[in-house]
């Protein structure tokens, strides 16, 4: 999928019962995070807990990802209205293997 080795970024969250401004925001950070320099992807889902995976080049690109300026305002509010807890774990990525029930397209 990705040059290895890269790195993910394993964020897992509990919603508060606040949703205001929360889908916007959380499309507006997959947006910008698109444009950082070693972004590779975003994976995600939610149900009781939402698990967002980031992927990255590099720790520095993380380390630059994590300090920009309208990402700290995300963080804040997520703390302040949107989240009831969360974990963030940073992990490189050795291998990876896939499966598909179907050819896919070229």
């Amino acid at each position: 999928m990705y040059q290895l080795p890269y790195y993910a970024v394993i964020f897992t969250s509990y919603r508060t019962d606040i949703d205001e401004g929360y889908a916007e925001t959380a499309q507006r950070m997959i947006e910008l995070a698109k444009q950082q320099p070693g972004f590779l992807g975003v994976d995600g889902a939610r149900q009781e807990v939402g698990i967002t995976i980031s992927y990255w080049e590099s720790e520095e690109a993380i380390r630059n990802w994590k300090r920009n300026s309208e990402h700290l305002f995300a963080q804040q509010q997520g703390r302040e209205k949107w989240y009831s807890h969360y974990n963030t774990r940073v992990c490189r990525v050795e291998r990876e293997y896939e499966y598909h029930s179907k050819p896919q397209e070229e």
